[in-house]
């Protein structure tokens, strides 16, 4: 794992971002999620500078996974680094919304 993602591991792991399960290096097809939570089918990418050069790929592994039914969410290695309680709030914020939307 990166810095940014070990980082991000720290506040995800055991349940302890409200209750959710979240798995790293979750293999889904034929692509491994940097982080991924079963319950509302959601995948957490993050970018670092090695994806600046990969943007069709992202952008195809990202339509893939939609087309199969999840729903990615990216973050940048800066994201992480600087806005940490940001980026916790906003996957919580996705994984209720979602749960919310798949149980109406």
């Amino acid at each position: 794992m990166t810095a940014a993602e070990q980082k991000l591991w720290t506040m995800l792991r055991n349940r302890q971002l409200d209750g959710y399960k979240i798995r790293r290096q979750a293999p889904i097809g034929p692509y491994i999620a940097d982080f991924y939570c079963a319950d509302v089918q959601l995948v957490i990418e993050i970018d670092g500078d090695s994806h600046a050069d990969q943007g069709e790929y992202d952008s195809d592994r990202t339509a893939w996974l939609e087309s199969q039914g999840y729903s990615v969410i990216r973050f940048q290695n800066a994201d992480i680094h600087h806005r940490l309680a940001e980026v916790t709030a906003e996957i919580v914020r996705t994984c209720q919304e979602m749960k919310i939307s798949k149980s109406a």
